[in-house]
């Protein structure tokens, strides 16, 4: 192991497998299935539970043209919209052409989707972006938790290895610089506790995403961007960090909420519910074609907008008219969260405001899912695909994880077929950088981002968050903490967020979900993804592509963008 680590202890222990795959969710679970279907030995490793990833908290659905009249080719056109003019064109056509199979592939494997009584037909719904009704959901809001226990079940049944309550550290890597392996932290006693090592041919980052980086957020308390902190340490290459999705539609709780939030699935608007002020008026109306079905940045955007003007801190969804029960049928899982914090949608209007949801940059692949490390793959929301460009089209996620897990898992298979046996990690390497205080920095980082890298940002704001993050860099170098699992979850948090800000500077122009006050308009000058790697001496090198198209993974070539910003270094 060599290059940048985390400061940890050596490992005490360590397994061997032909596949480790670092993360639990839709992505992660089905590499894992299909890689030992094809007879590799894998370890799955999970910081909880295996289900308690962001699978399980997905609402709303899978997008596929799976319907009468519906085809790739209007699935591709909703995406490329959504995404803003930076979709990779070629891995959407991927996703689109492939979905469909893998769907049917997921309810071969024990999915349960919602059918029509009748007919027996996957029931379809709409969401925001979506010029059909191409939506897959199950539970009627709970697509995401039986996804989560369908995939988790057939795992257990075919025996596949399992570390749960285990934090990754690192990459390991041979002497020619090759994926080898991981090292972790078991929190718990037993055989496996404390750090070890799992050994392999193979490392597929299925780790989510990175909400918690933001005060108030959809996603689960594991979702610290451990495997982007990872993949970078690795020397590997992150895109499109500053764009990141805030939810428009998350049950608001009061102005001091921080961590996971509830949210309000796109689905209830899709079904007919409007957003209104505190007047009734729904202001999405003439903002948009479609209304409050637009894209999830151009909704997010006009809330904060209305709530801007009005000075109001959060606007209502109002789905009275649904009826109890529609929403004890549709939307079960919904109705719970409202009425366990006191609001009753089926007689008042829900309070909702943006919330942090997804994060639609992140390890940079390409449609194999290899990173630029040899060895590394990524999926999910850790990569970057380029299928999501600057805003994700609702309910892609499932899908992508989907798609590319299975692109993965046949990449993987081939090379294990390939002769040689399984690489030895290379000694050496010594800890570089310092750990932070995690119940002191978490927190503290959190709000930085939220109020300098948020919905609304500006050069200002930017630059005041990116001097407030590197004075809690200086402040742990000098005062080092002891290593330990909430050190380094604020470590990793810490990374990301300097990379998102450091992105977000560098792109002075409002696209998708990246808005820039003080740069509010579009210009094609910057359409174009920006690349960061993490130097030796722990600054960021920020360069961009030449298009929208990424270049390989294998010979990443940065190119200055063509509007005369310099290609400089942020640190």
């Amino acid at each position: 192991m060599t290059g940048i680590r985390l400061h940890a202890p050596r490992p005490g222990w360590s397994v061997d497998a032909d596949v480790v795959v670092v993360g639990s969710g839709v992505a992660g679970l089905t590499v894992a299935l299909r890689c030992a279907a094809a007879g590799a030995h894998v370890t799955v490793v999970t910081k909880a539970l295996l289900d308690d990833g962001s699978t399980r908290w997905a609402q709303g659905g899978i997008a596929a043209a799976l319907g009468e009249g519906d085809t790739p080719e209007q699935h591709l056109d909703d995406t490329l919209v959504a995404g803003a003019g930076l979709c990779d064109e070629e891995a959407v056509r991927t996703l689109v052409t492939e979905g469909p199979d893998a769907v049917r592939r997921l309810i071969a494997t024990g999915a349960r989707f919602d059918t029509d009584d009748e007919t027996g037909a996957v029931l379809l719904t709409r969401e925001g972006g979506h010029h059909r009704r191409r939506i897959a959901h199950a539970g009627g809001d709970a697509t995401g938790a039986e996804i989560s226990r369908a995939l988790v079940e057939a795992v257990r049944a075919a025996g596949i290895e399992t570390i749960e309550h285990a934090l990754v550290l690192d990459l390991l890597k041979d002497a020619e610089g090759r994926a080898a392996g991981v090292t972790l932290h078991v929190m718990g006693e037993g055989e496996r506790d404390g750090v070890g090592a799992v050994r392999a041919r193979a490392v597929v980052l299925a780790t989510g995403g990175m909400g918690q980086v933001f005060s108030a957020t959809t996603n689960p308390a594991v979702s610290t961007g451990d495997g982007v902190a990872l993949a970078l340490r690795a020397g590997a290459e992150v895109s499109d960090l500053e764009f990141v999705q805030f939810h428009p539609t998350v049950l608001w709780l009061g102005p001091d909420a921080e961590g996971q939030q509830p949210l309000v699935s796109e689905a209830v608007r899709g079904e007919g519910a409007h957003l209104v002020d505190a007047d009734g008026h729904r202001f999405m109306v003439g903002a948009h074609e479609l209304a409050e079905l637009a894209p999830r940045d151009i909704v997010a955007k006009g809330i904060m907008r209305r709530m801007q003007e009005l000075g109001a801190e959060h606007m209502f969804l109002d789905a009275r008219h649904f009826g109890a029960e529609m929403w004890e049928h549709r939307f079960p899982t919904i109705l719970a969260a409202c009425r366990a914090h006191g609001i009753d949608p089926v007689t008042e209007p829900i309070p909702v405001a943006p919330a942090a949801h997804y994060a639609s940059g992140g390890v940079r692949t390409d449609l194999a899912g290899r990173s630029t490390v040899p060895g590394l793959y990524a999926c999910g929301e850790v990569a970057c695909t380029g299928v999501h460009g600057a805003n994700r089209l609702a309910s892609n996620s499932l899908l992508e994880g989907l798609v590319f897990a299975e692109r993965i898992a046949a990449d993987v298979t081939e090379t294990l077929r390939e002769p040689g046996g399984s690489p030895q990690p290379a000694a050496g390497g010594s800890a570089t950088g310092t750990v932070l205080a995690g119940p002191k920095a978490r927190p503290e980082i959190q709000r930085i981002m939220s109020e300098g890298a948020g919905v609304l940002r500006s050069r200002e704001s930017l630059e005041r968050a990116a001097e407030e993050l590197a004075r809690i860099d200086e402040d742990a170098a000098a005062a080092p903490e002891a290593p330990g699992t909430e050190s380094w979850e604020a470590t990793n948090l810490l990374l990301v967020a300097r990379v998102l800000v450091a992105a977000a500077l560098r792109r002075e122009e409002t696209r998708g979900c990246h808005w820039r006050e003080d740069a509010p308009d579009r210009d094609d000058a910057w359409r174009r993804h920006l690349l960061v790697t993490l130097r030796p001496d722990r600054t960021l090198s920020v360069s961009t592509t030449e298009t929208a198209a990424f270049p390989p993974a294998a010979a990443p070539t940065p190119h200055p963008p063509t509007n005369g910003a310099e290609p400089r270094s942020t640190t």
